[in-house]
């Protein structure tokens, strides 16, 4: 059983440590090896009154109006681990272990949370304000892998920003705390960060904790030594000192080569996690200029290349990135649940394992392939370097199919 919580990484970036008035964002997804993240995005919409949405597990209350999100979610299940709406908006979610054992029955998943906070929360504040209500409407459990023979549960740990503030939220059943942050650069993994700065919190917390003899209300309350098992909670975050060395200077570039850093233990690749996407947001304060996100799409960013993608109307949907759907034969839909395992591999995956053959099996030939698909990043990189610099107004049409093209240009090369 993998008890341990899968170690994936989430990074913010602000002002000073973050270049020109920009906010940057990064995760590395670690998840179970062989499972495929996909990216997908949904429009904006309209819903019904009384409609309902269907979760990975659960049927809850739709909203009147959804935002547009595009997600790098793990593709048997309906939420997302890491994304972005169309209001600067990125949202992304660790698995905890804490005190308190992770609920088994069917409720929300921290994924599904992610994506919920980021359909309903036009800001930070709001995405975070979603989240918490839900928690208390719902709760959270179910499995959190898509495996038939046992259930892995988790708490959940959010990192919830905007253009101008971050939220780190860390729960434990519908218990919650969050620290806001505004500068400097904050890491957050699969263990409990919150101590004594609360800048909001469930209003019975301290009252549970209190009654469940953790805390005598005495001392300063301390998230993490009240809800941590052991006193592994500070043992956190090696890429936050990398981050802090650049001096002012953190860019999109800068985040993926931290993102791309197996030594230090971000870049994942163990027996049995691996970094299966990862996500770059940079988000500047000044609002006139676009939020731009890059994804991967396919495992191990150090030998992915990240694409960029801009939220305008119409936006060209890259169905190469996205996973085949099976409707209401899913075997995760069906209960007993992951009865057998579908080939859930999108194009750009399959591309990317074939490609990853030839890495192995001849260097010459993949060192050659691999120098192409950088130079290949880096001029999408140069690209929007430029729109974040030009002093008129983007044209939409210029980057409704940017991403696609991305993809497209990735999987020519591939083949």
């Amino acid at each position: 059983r993998m008890a341990a919580a899968p170690p994936s990484y989430c990074f913010v970036a602000f002002p000073p440590c973050s270049r020109d008035g920009l906010v940057v964002f990064g995760k590395n997804s670690a998840r179970p090896r062989d499972e495929v993240q996909e990216v997908v995005y949904f429009a904006a919409a309209a819903h019904d009154p009384g409609s309902k949405v269907e979760c990975t597990y659960i049927e809850i209350e739709q909203v009147p109006k959804t935002h547009a999100v595009v997600l790098s979610r793990p593709s048997w299940l309906w939420g997302a681990e890491m994304g972005a709406n169309e209001h600067g908006v990125c949202v992304a979610n660790e698995a905890v272990v804490t005190r308190e054992p992770a609920s088994e029955s069917e409720a929300l998943l921290g994924m599904d949370l992610v994506r919920l906070g980021l359909e309903r929360g036009a800001t930070a504040k709001e995405a975070l304000d979603v989240i918490v209500a839900l928690l208390e409407e719902h709760g959270q459990g179910g499995n959190y892998y898509e495996d038939g023979s046992s259930c892995h549960t988790f708490q959940s740990a959010f990192l919830i920003v905007d253009r101008n503030e971050a939220w780190i939220l860390e729960t434990s059943g519908k218990y919650w705390a969050a620290e806001k942050i505004t500068e400097g650069v904050k890491c957050i993994c699969n263990q409990l960060s919150l101590t004594t700065k609360i800048d909001a919190e469930h209003p019975e917390l301290r009252n549970y904790v209190r009654s469940q003899g953790w805390w005598n209300g005495d001392s300063d309350f301390n998230f993490s030594e009240v809800f941590s098992l052991a006193d592994d909670h500070l043992a956190c975050c090696s890429g936050k000192e990398s981050l802090e060395k650049q001096g002012g200077e953190v860019s999109a570039q800068a985040m993926i080569d931290i993102l791309r850093d197996k030594d230090s233990g971000v870049c994942v690749d163990s027996e049995s996690f691996l970094t299966t996407a990862s996500i770059v947001s940079v988000l500047p304060q000044d609002p006139s200029f676009p939020c731009i996100h890059y994804f991967t799409g396919t495992p191990d960013p150090s030998r992915s290349i990240f694409k960029p993608f801009i939220f305008v109307d119409d936006v060209k949907l890259v169905p190469k990135v996205q996973s085949p759907s099976f409707g209401n034969d899913d075997p995760a839909k069906k209960i007993p649940r992951f009865q057998e395992k579908p080939d859930r591999r999108h194009e750009l995956y399959k591309a990317h394992e074939r490609a990853r053959s030839l890495l192995e099996n001849d260097q010459d030939k993949g060192q050659k392939l691999m120098r192409i698909m950088l130079d290949l990043e880096k001029q999408g990189l140069e690209a929007m370097e430029d729109i974040l610099t030009r002093t008129e107004i983007l044209d939409p049409a210029e980057v409704v199919d940017l991403f696609y093209d991305c993809v497209d240009t990735e999987l020519k090369f591939f083949k």
